[in-house]
């Protein structure tokens, strides 16, 4: 069962590396479908291209298309987004230190120099 499931969430991060995919899903996040014509409508690539990054998508679960007469509607399918969000925050402990530690330093930062400019105002 893990080496399913690590399948799996190995096909999600390797679709999710490139950013035209990512941008796919972006889209798709903001509409609940859109026609294959659609979805290549703003980017720079030809049609066989969008329909290889739709592939890859479909691979991984993360899309699912219906076709609907000669038109295709591709929708997010967004339970493989959850699994690799679920994993990721298996390690969340290691980074939400840092990040808060940063926080803190750039508020400090703030802080100090809004004290600066306040102070030097009054001169």
């Amino acid at each position: 069962m893990v080496n399913y499931q690590q399948g799996e969430l190995d096909r999600v991060f390797a679709a999710l590396v490139d950013p035209t995919r990512r941008a796919i899903l972006a889209r798709l996040e903001e509409e609940e479908s859109l026609s294959i014509s659609a979805i290549a409508k703003p980017f720079a690539i030809k049609l066989p291209a969008v329909m290889k990054h739709l592939d890859v998508l479909g691979d991984a679960g993360l899309i699912t298309r219906a076709k609907h007469g000669r038109t295709v509607d591709v929708r997010l399918s967004p339970d493989p987004l959850r699994a690799a969000t679920d994993w990721l925050r298996r390690y969340e402990r290691f980074w939400s230190p840092a990040l808060d530690r940063l926080t803190a330093y750039a508020e400090n930062r703030e802080a100090e120099a809004r004290k600066a400019e306040a102070g030097g105002m009054g001169e």
